[in-house]
């Protein structure tokens, strides 16, 4: 331990392209993208072999056998088998909550380097009986003699080998994100025109970036393919228009497969480390990690689900002594259209920043220009736990490229809950 903070060092990300569910990762599964991520990020930077303090990192849907994922990664990787591995899970925050953890052992020396990380497939959602069934065969695998067994098999029905069906649904709402979403968006007066705005300029950022060359150093190609299968150069705001909407029917639903970010399969990965070690390494930094906030709102009582981030935002600029207008870039992960919209008038207005957020004025609105410059989640796609990671790798490069200047990150989560955190490169 030391007796003074010390700076955390962001070295650079890594990712797998990120790809629709049921495409091109359909027979992959958490533990191959969480080790192609690992692998990417330990050829990037020339760690074959090298043994980190820790990787920490989740993925949201998972298989009982994923109990042990983050040491079961680096055991299937090209890091030393003597880097532990630590799992976590905090909804779509979980890549950034890693990061925001680590930083924090980082700082108080606990540890010199580690990989936060995040991987999810919706292709391989674990398909689970109901709990009578499962019972069942709980018993049955422990009887011992024919009486037992049979004994295990009474009264079965075969309704009971009716598997349960996967969902994304809160489980003290009973409805799904995009459900909640539409509530928000009706509550913010958020219309289908911008909703379909923000996604496309999603999209054609997205495109640039790739075309100029942005994503060659964060980008691993993997099983094929090179870039997000979900990225829609040639899409317009006409094509957007004439999608029906999918979370709700008639004339007030605003939300469409277009302005929603769809079911992806990925994972991405950060290097963290103090500035020693990198010295040590001879890895350049691209940016420093300087702080975090997780807040939560009470969404079973009617507070917007995916308002988290307005909260959280608050109390960290508060805590840093900061404004929202003090930064150079701002990215601002993109569940829905709707949900970004909805967060960015909440910051501009009196009566919520005064009630919610216990402010005496509000946030105020930021330059949209400075928003997702290279794209985000609507045009890239949305991996649950690999999206923080990502974002922080994103916003790294910009840094780094643009060589100073101060970078917010802001994620929504499932659950009412929000992750943020502010990057700085002098």
């Amino acid at each position: 331990m030391t007796g003074s903070l010390r700076r955390v060092a962001i070295v650079g990300g890594s990712r797998i392209p990120f790809c629709r569910s049921n495409t091109i990762y359909a027979d992959k599964g958490n533990l191959d993208m969480l080790t192609a991520v690992i692998d990417g990020i330990t050829q990037r930077f020339g760690l074959n072999g090298e043994q980190l303090d820790e990787v920490m990192a989740g993925a949201v849907i998972t298989h009982s056998r994923d109990f042990n994922l983050a040491r079961e990664a680096v055991l299937s990787s090209k890091l030393s088998p003597l880097t532990p591995g630590i799992t976590l899970q905090q909804a779509c925050g979980t890549s950034l909550q890693a990061a925001l953890t680590l930083g924090a052992k980082i700082a108080t020396g606990q540890i010199e380097s580690a990989i936060a990380a995040g991987s999810d497939t919706t292709s391989d959602a674990p398909i689970v009986f109901g709990n009578r069934f499962s019972h069942r065969l709980i018993n049955l695998g422990q009887a011992r003699t024919m009486k037992q067994r049979l004994g295990a098999l009474k009264g079965f029905a075969p309704g009971e080998l009716k598997p349960v069906t996967p969902t994304n649904g809160e489980m003290r709402t009973g409805l799904s994100m995009g459900q909640h979403c539409e509530r928000m968006a009706r509550e913010w007066e958020i219309s289908r025109e911008d909703q379909d705005q923000l996604a496309f300029d999603s999209h054609q950022k997205a495109a640039a970036a790739y075309d100029d060359g942005f994503f060659d150093d964060l980008v691993t190609p993997w099983s094929g393919i090179s870039r997000d299968n979900n990225l829609r150069a040639d899409t317009s705001l006409e094509k957007l228009a004439g999608l029906r909407t999918v979370f709700d029917k008639g004339p007030a639903a605003t939300l469409s497969a277009g302005n929603s970010t769809p079911l992806t399969d990925g994972a991405a990965g950060i290097l963290l480390c103090s500035e020693q070690w990198a010295q040590n390494h001879q890895l350049p930094v691209q940016a420093y990690l300087q702080t975090g906030r997780s807040a939560a709102v009470d969404f079973v009582n009617d507070e917007g689900l995916l308002m988290g981030p307005t909260v959280a935002v608050a109390e960290m600029l508060q805590r840093a002594g900061l404004g929202l207008q003090d930064f150079d870039f701002y990215e601002i992960h993109e569940a829905f259209a709707a949900q970004v919209l909805c967060t960015l008038k909440a910051w501009e207005s009196k009566n919520y920043c005064k009630q919610r957020l216990g402010l005496k004025k509000p946030l105020g609105a930021i330059d949209r220009e400075k928003l997702n410059v290279n794209g985000s989640s609507l045009a890239v796609g949305h991996p649950f736990a690999a999206t923080g990671a990502r974002i922080m790798a994103t916003l790294s490069q910009l840094l780094s490229d643009r060589g100073s200047g101060r970078g917010l990150i802001s994620v929504c989560t499932a659950g009412g809950m929000g992750v943020c955190a502010i990057l700085e490169r002098p």
